[in-house]
């Protein structure tokens, strides 16, 4: 049995904006704000919270996307070895990870806003450059690079994300999968520095300036970053009938809001969040596992330099463009099906991988490295999106941070465990448990459904635009 929507006047909270609003409640009891528009609250078109968040992540994407390009430079300048780069990407990849939800916590009580996460990030991505330049003291660098500028980029990629899913809640995938995308192909030109223009007589002066430039650049887009009030919709689409824009219509039909705003353990009460979490951490453990060990698995086959070189400046590309590539997909597809597709893609590259080395086909393993690549990047976005269609938007910051924190766990088992599985199986049986694994996640991903949405409730079906 359904109620009727109810609307109430208020005023629009100070600073925020200086035209009135209503909430609007629908029949399961969501609030939804409306009457301000972007403009009215920012002044501008809410396509900024797309542009800034973007070209932040393109700034940040040199730490994870680049650092392979300048290894063997900075093993050659401290005196490391292949191992201790390892462990000081690997410490990166926890702490990068590791603060999505204690900066939502954060963010959520009001403790600490957007624009100031994004202050403290870049000043503690500069310190993490500035170490990895001037300290040769594996630890140090560690604490410097890993833990210190794993935070900073954390705090700013987790920000980036959490802007673009509250400022569009109606159509969140494509603009999702275009920010996220940022993060892979932006490493681009720093690849290529790395490669051709980074030695041991020049790696102060690189380091310093590259980290120089992603402070500035952070900086700069902090300051136009401002969330929206909470509950705030659209004032073009109804909330209640979908009616608006035919293409933001057909998108909500596909992917309707959450039934309410769950707080981090209501949702995790749902079930549905840990199954999210537990996708994830499979996923994400085989794509780094397939990024961890391709080049190995050339050289083993016995490739040429090519294939065993494996151009990351065009995994970055094709990981860049997949992600954006599915979030729009997911507006048309819907986010379930679309996840389910990129993971089964991923699962599928891992067996493509063992065939191509079966046949020594040094082609289709490029080919197969790079569907690889698209699978392993493409599926980030697609949880990005989920957790607010799930779960709303208020609490989204606190809840991707629980669902991206399972690549703390995907880092280990991904790297260290399937370093001790290739040493047991060989690569192929490696590369089998890795497809295998995939294709799991796919059918567990195939279990995630809206909380809430019950049959006795229709879902509104998109209405023409007035």
């Amino acid at each position: 049995m359904t109620t009727e929507p109810i609307a109430t006047q208020g005023a629009a909270t100070a600073g925020a904006s200086n035209r009135s609003y209503r909430e609007v409640t629908d029949a399961r009891g969501r609030v939804y704000r409306i009457g301000e528009t972007d403009r009215d609250i920012l002044g501008h078109s809410r396509k900024f919270m797309v542009y800034l968040p973007w070209i932040a992540m393109m700034a940040i994407s040199v730490f994870e996307y680049a650092y392979g390009s300048a290894e063997d430079t900075l093993s050659h300048a401290h005196g490391w070895t292949q191992s201790n780069t390892f462990w000081i990407l690997s410490v990166w990849v926890f702490f990068q990870a590791g603060i999505a939800f204690p900066a939502g916590w954060l963010r959520e009580r009001g403790i600490l806003t957007a624009r100031r996460a994004m202050y403290i990030g870049a000043v503690m991505c500069v310190i993490g450059f500035l170490a990895l330049s001037h300290l040769s003291n594996v630890l140090l660098a560690i604490l410097g690079f890993g833990v210190i500028g794993g935070l900073g980029s954390g705090l700013v990629y987790a920000t980036c994300i959490n802007m673009v899913g509250k400022w569009f809640p109606e159509r969140r995938g494509a603009r999702t999968g275009f920010v996220n995308g940022g993060f892979a192909y932006g490493s681009l030109p720093f690849i290529f520095i790395f490669n051709y223009a980074f030695d041991t007589g020049n790696y102060h002066r690189v380091l310093d300036l590259i980290g120089c430039y992603v402070m500035i650049v952070v900086l700069s887009c902090a300051f136009f970053f401002k969330d929206p009030p909470k509950n705030w919709w659209p004032a073009d689409i109804d909330p209640l009938t979908y009616g608006g824009d035919s293409k933001t219509s057909a998108a909500l039909a596909k992917n309707p809001p959450a039934v309410k705003q769950y707080t981090p353990k209501e949702a995790v009460r749902t079930g549905v969040l840990p199954l999210m979490w537990i996708t994830l951490v499979m996923t994400a453990g085989v794509s780094i596992f397939g990024i961890s060990f391709q080049v190995d698995f050339a050289k083993e086959v016995g490739f040429g330099p090519l294939v065993a070189a494996s151009s990351m400046g065009i995994m970055a590309v094709i990981n860049g463009i997949g992600r954006a590539v599915v979030g729009w997909l997911s507006d048309t597809w819907g986010r379930k099906l679309t996840l389910v597709f990129v993971i089964v893609v991923l699962g599928l590259a891992q067996f493509g991988v063992i065939w191509a080395g079966d046949i020594k086909s040094e082609w289709l393993f490029l080919f197969f490295a790079f569907l690889s690549g698209f699978g392993g990047g493409a599926f980030y976005p697609m949880f990005a999106a989920l957790t607010p269609d799930y779960f709303g938007e208020n609490y989204n910051a606190t809840n991707y941070g629980l669902v991206y924190s399972g690549k703390l766990i995907s880092g280990l088992f991904g790297g260290g465990l399937g370093s001790m599985v290739v040493a047991a199986w060989g690569y192929n049986g490696a590369y089998a448990l890795a497809g295998g694994i995939s294709m799991l996640a796919a059918a567990i991903a195939l279990l995630l459904k809206q909380p809430g949405r019950d049959s006795d409730v229709r879902t509104p079906q998109p209405q023409p635009a007035s």
